[in-house]
């Protein structure tokens, strides 16, 4: 079984990350979680990864993509893997 390329940086029972975690099953992609502090001031890593403290954040290594924002993800997910389902059917 190979590892996720996708990792979802997000909080506890956070409705955006929850908008993120629902776009990527109906897609059908396998991501792995990280779950970050709940304290702004602490999300050192994801301030690292993203260059920015909030959550949802991804990294995606099929794309070498990084952001943030729930409504910037998942446009991402629709444009990047939307039509995966679609095609040849």
């Amino acid at each position: 079984m190979t590892e996720p390329t996708i990792t979802l940086y997000r909080l506890q029972a956070c409705p955006y990350c929850e908008r993120v975690v629902r776009t990527l099953d109906e897609h059908g992609l396998d991501y792995r979680s990280r779950f970050v502090e709940p304290m702004h001031s602490d999300r050192n890593v994801v301030k690292r990864i993203s260059g920015k403290r909030t959550v949802p954040a991804i990294v995606d290594e099929n794309t070498g993509v990084t952001m943030s924002e729930s409504a910037n993800i998942v446009d991402y997910i629709e444009r990047t893997y939307g039509d995966a389902e679609g095609k040849g059917a």
